[in-house]
């Protein structure tokens, strides 16, 4: 698109409901230009953003091309491996672009037998848990929800990410190699994450919040409960035991890369045997903790039916953000909102990265408004303003949304239209471990939708 066909210039002022739908019609370069000036707080990291690769914007076309490369085998096979055959799906799969279901069923579709794609849909089964585990404890996920599994020698972990780790420039090369990444991209394999939030915790003593804080700013996928109940589960904090690693396991799963001319080898942080770091970082014994039992939530409730109302807004939020919406789907010929929610842009401080690929997932949405503010006053104006007579919304476990909705039922009726089921959670009475949770929903899990 020429300069001289882009939308005029959108400042976002406190108070003010601004529309941003004319910038999903613009490319990349074009939008994140926008989109800094814009949100000015996000433009601190653009990294790369201009030049990322297809493979990593949003959209349903990237997420389709993403999903047919899938290859459970290999996946089972290489998973751990920096370079292995991982999906990748996971931004699409936060945004609501891709469904688990669609996914699970993708994946059974290419192997044999179910069990030949269970390491995959275990994998998927996790971060249905962890929206589950949300679902129950609400902001609960923001605190510790055990006391730490072992006593850190150091006496009282950093608030802050220091400094030196946000400019890379530790002098651990896989560290700083890491963090350009995340700013760069938006995207870690899974093993860099667990290395760096390991390290970060019980190496540097930053807490994990200050950590999960800072990935959920960046992460293309940024997602509360996969991403700061996985930090409490490196943490300790929601698990049986803190997760470590040395150089050993960190060079057989990324070839040596970084360690082969990192300044400090054989002398960093983490050399030496699991026993030999054990020993360093934490206090002798466990202290003893009981049992951990969560109860699920009881499923999200519907405020109308479907025949309560004639003509609802769908309001897509976060885990929605999509044409396949749910909500979208029930109800094609709506009207279509998204809100910038103010209160997200304080707590998550989402970068440019973020902002790109969650317009470039909206940019499928048919007629889509898109709107900065407070989520529900602008829903209920809006739905006042296209005549609704109600509001439809895809369930989501986010404390947020569902607080948003319970205002807005006070004056219109709120339909929540359920997202394709990945399992059979009916006998799932305790999610304090995810071990318990797949011990009861596995064997529905790794059955194809419909069957």
């Amino acid at each position: 698109m020429s300069a001289a066909a882009d939308p005029p210039p959108i400042e976002v002022h406190a108070g003010e409901d601004v529309d941003l739908s004319p910038l999903l019609t613009l490319p990349r370069a074009a939008l994140i230009t926008r989109l800094a000036a814009i949100f000015p707080a996000a433009a601190g990291s653009a990294g790369r953003l201009a030049a990322e690769p297809p493979a990593l914007r949003g959209g349903r076309a990237a997420a389709v091309a993403r999903l047919a490369a899938v290859d459970p085998p290999a996946y089972a096979r290489s998973r751990n491996h920096v370079d292995g055959a991982v999906s990748r799906l996971s931004p699409w799969i936060r945004h609501g672009v891709l469904s688990l279901a669609e996914v699970r069923d993708a994946a059974l579709a290419r192997v044999a037998r179910p069990e030949d794609a269970e390491k995959f849909v275990s994998e998927l089964g996790w971060r249905d848990y962890w929206r589950r585990v949300q679902a129950a404890l609400g902001d609960g996920i923001f605190t510790d929800i055990e006391s730490p599994a072992r006593t850190a020698r150091r006496p009282q972990p950093l608030a802050a990410m220091p400094a030196d780790v946000l400019e890379a420039r530790t002098g651990m090369a896989c560290i700083d190699a890491f963090v350009r990444a995340l700013h760069d991209t938006g995207w870690l394999h899974n093993h860099e994450r667990m290395w760096l939030a390991s390290w970060l915790v019980h190496v540097r003593g930053v807490h994990w919040r200050a950590g999960a804080d800072w990935f959920l700013t960046h992460l293309l996928d940024g997602d509360p409960a996969s991403n700061h109940l996985s930090w409490q589960w490196v943490a300790g904090t929601f698990s049986a035991k803190p997760y470590l690693f040395n150089r050993e396991n960190l060079e057989t799963y990324t070839s040596g890369r970084h360690c082969r001319d990192c300044p400090l080898l054989g002398r960093c942080d983490v050399e030496g045997s699991y026993e030999a770091l054990d020993a360093r970082l934490f206090s002798p014994g466990t202290p003893p903790r009981p049992p951990l039992r969560i109860r699920p939530a009881t499923p999200w409730a519907s405020a109308a039916t479907t025949h309560d109302h004639r003509r609802p807004l769908v309001w897509l939020t976060l885990d929605s953000a999509a044409a396949t919406s749910p909500a979208a789907t029930a109800h094609p010929d709506a009207p279509r909102l998204f809100v910038i929610d103010r209160r997200w842009l304080a707590s998550e401080r989402p970068a440019l990265g973020r902002l790109a690929f969650l317009c470039e997932c909206l940019a499928d949405v048919q007629g889509v408004e898109v709107r900065v503010g407070d989520a529900a006053v602008l829903v209920a104006a809006r739905a006042a303003a296209y005549g609704c007579d109600a509001v439809a919304v895809a369930e989501s476990p986010c404390p947020h949304v569902r607080r948003a909705a319970a205002a807005l039922s006070a004056t219109l009726p709120v339909h929540v239209v359920a997202c394709p089921p990945f399992c059979d959670a009916s006998r799932v009475d305790d999610l304090g471990r995810f071990s318990r949770y797949w011990q009861r929903v596995s064997r529905s899990a790794l059955r194809p939708t419909g069957s």
